[in-house]
């Protein structure tokens, strides 16, 4: 993707967002008196902003640049992590969770469970939260490097570091309420520079009806594009539900039903909006039980829409890769530039009468596959009249067959945007991926510092010793969150990374948390070998499994994507290896806890569980609230448009 340069406007806009998210931690230092009003905002915000944050708080890479992508990648069948992966779990939490969170004055989900089993499931959980959290920070920021790399020729490095000195800056000065009211922010901001270009990237290409239309001739031969290696039925692209009816090799995702429902549905979805602190500490922020228990439920409105603005450019991208006269195509991993030159002497020196040479060297000099049909066209047009180093360069970019799947948001931007304009989406972009980071830092130096620095290391200390080490163990989320980032570089999607991530921590948590919550007979000793085991399982699966396309001679090509110890099994996609790794994390912690709790004595008696147990706990009754506002019924509204959602897109 050719570098572009940005106009006074632009910048002007980039500028003025961080001068103002900055201004925002500084306003709010001097409300920053405890390490609870650093570290939970002193349970005293609005449910309008808990909601908006709630939903902000997950607008990182996993949103913007991880759907966009997966758009692509797989289709209109990406919203059931909106419309099965999200809104049910949503709702679940508003109606039946929230009470325990907020009821029992927890300041964190590890300390929930340390309430509910004892201090050895809370530093399990502390450990395996905080490690997930700057994984997912450094996704984020990874994705954002990226972008002002790809987009306007920064230098990653200094992207990456520049920009989480931001993230850190705000968030030092104005702890957790900094970040809430900066999310809320980059919430209007997301809404503002995408719509633009959802709106131009459907009238460019035609409309939804001929974006489907192409996208129907596209599954029947994806080959032509190299987006997969065999076709599929018309409406791979376009249906959410009729290819997995098909099973794992009649769709672009390669899942079939199970996977999906048992797999996304419930294990990875509950284990995420039910589970991780990340989303349940912006509820648990709110002014009273009534605020906590709505934050969700106001949450899921937007996210149910969210679809048509972060997964929809995905689908056009490939709509447009399809129309040969828009001169479109989803950008080529990032290479060095001494891979083109060294693949331009391949062409310049390539004998037209053997294409098949010409067209190893080419790919043998980018490390890439490339399109047989387009090199051998480039060699013959350059024979006939010699082009200049930038057109071969240009045959060479387009004729490369691998896609960066994460770059197809930053392309559209880049396409459709003018000044201004891409001042704006360019700035929604940042508020996305510096959101994703604030919200995990929030989560990771509450969890450090009462969940393992004070309930393990320093207990009894003053209030302004635990201030102190929040503050420095924020410093020390942003360095690890950059490592982290690091790491995240070497995939192609951000999305397959993040559920990695997402299975081996919250989906054995899932069921730690659906036995103890409700089921009073699961013993602290159950709870804690079977987290411990689910995410044992995680790691085994893992390393025994991998995807078809990271297989060679029967070994996983790369480590990092599984099967480092031995492949066992092959799956058509990461996501379908993600979705069996959560089924068989969740299913093993279930099993270990439910058989080790029988064998083994309780700790604490059915008083002590009150308030911590569905069973042994008053319920809420909502008689005071107007029927239509009471969190159940508002439930079972969003659950019925859920539905009709998934029958329109079927």
């Amino acid at each position: 993707m050719q570098n572009i340069n940005l106009g006074f406007l632009d910048y002007a806009i980039l500028a003025i967002y961080v001068a103002f998210v900055i201004g925002i931690g500084f306003a709010l230092t001097r409300y920053m008196k405890s390490s609870s009003d650093f570290l939970t905002s002193g349970r005293s915000i609005p449910t309008w902003v808990t909601g908006l944050a709630f939903i902000s708080a997950n607008l990182g890479a996993l949103e913007l640049v991880g759907m966009a992508a997966s758009g692509a990648k797989y289709g209109i069948a990406t919203a059931h992590f909106y419309w099965v992966g999200a809104i049910p779990a949503m709702i679940f939490l508003a109606v039946f969770m929230m009470p325990f969170y907020y009821g029992s004055k927890a300041r964190s989900v590890p300390e929930y469970l340390n309430m509910r089993f004892n201090p050895w499931v809370r530093g399990l959980n502390s450990i395996a939260f905080a490690v997930m959290t700057v994984f997912a920070s450094g996704i984020s920021m990874n994705a954002l490097a990226k972008l002002l790399n790809q987009l306007l020729g920064w230098n990653y490095h200094a992207a990456l570091w520049i920009c989480s000195a931001v993230v850190l800056v705000y968030v030092l000065k104005g702890g957790l309420t900094s970040a809430i009211y900066t999310e809320v922010l980059q919430f209007f901001m997301i809404v503002l520079g995408f719509a633009p270009v959802v709106y131009l990237g459907l009238r460019d290409v035609g409309g939804w009806h001929t974006m489907t239309d192409k996208l129907h001739m596209v599954a029947q031969d994806p080959m032509a594009l190299h987006l997969n290696t065999k076709s599929f039925a018309a409406d791979a692209w376009t249906s959410a539900w009729k290819p997995l009816l098909g099973g794992p090799s009649a769709n672009p995702m390669g899942v079939d039903i199970f996977a999906m429902v048992f797999g996304l549905g419930f294990v990875l979805s509950f284990g995420y909006w039910c589970t991780n602190f990340l989303v349940v500490q912006r509820a648990m922020a709110a002014k009273n039980m009534t605020a906590a228990r709505n934050t969700p439920l106001v949450a899921a409105v937007p996210k149910m829409l969210f679809p048509a603005l972060v997964i929809v450019p995905g689908m056009i991208a490939v709509a447009l890769m399809a129309s040969p006269d828009k001169n479109y195509r989803i950008p080529p991993p990032p290479l060095p530039h001494e891979a083109y030159v060294n693949a331009e002497t391949a062409v310049k020196n390539a004998n037209p009468a053997d294409p098949a040479a010409v067209v190893k060297a080419v790919s043998d000099a980018l490390g890439k596959k490339v399109d047989a049909g387009k090199i051998t066209s480039l060699v013959a047009a350059n024979a006939a009249n010699k082009l200049s180093d930038q057109q071969i360069e240009t045959g060479i970019y387009n004729s490369i067959a691998e896609y960066d799947y994460d770059g197809v948001i930053l392309s559209l931007v880049k396409k459709y945007c003018p000044t201004g304009l891409l001042g704006l989406a360019l700035t929604a972009l940042l508020a996305s991926f510096m959101s994703g980071m604030a919200g995990n830092v929030t989560a990771f130096n509450t969890v450090w510092t009462y969940d393992i620095y004070q309930a393990f290391f320093v207990p009894n200390k003053p209030d302004s010793h635990y201030f102190w080490m929040a503050k420095f163990i924020t410093v020390v989320g942003i360095l690890l969150s950059i490592a982290c980032a690091y790491f995240a570089s070497m995939y192609n999607n951000a999305m397959d990374v993040i559920q990695l991530v997402f299975g081996f921590v919250n989906a054995p948590l899932f069921a730690t948390f659906l036995l103890g919550m409700f089921w009073k007979r699961t013993t602290s000793i159950g709870a804690f070998l079977g987290l411990f085991g689910g995410i044992g399982t995680s790691a085994v699966f893992h390393a025994l499994t991998t995807t078809q396309s990271n297989v060679a001679m029967g070994h996983a090509i790369n480590g990092m994507k599984g099967g480092y110890i031995k492949v066992l099994s092959e799956f058509p996609s990461e996501m379908a290896q993600n979705f069996w790794l959560a089924s068989f994390a969740f299913g093993s912690c279930l099993i270990l806890t439910l058989v080790i709790s029988l064998a083994t004595q309780r700790t604490k008696s059915d008083e002590e569980l009150k308030g911590l147990v569905y069973s042994l706990t008053p319920k809420i009754k909502d008689t005071e609230q107007h029927f239509l506002q009471r969190p159940a019924v508002l439930g079972v509204i969003l659950l019925i448009c859920c539905v009709i959602l998934n029958v329109i897109f079927w």
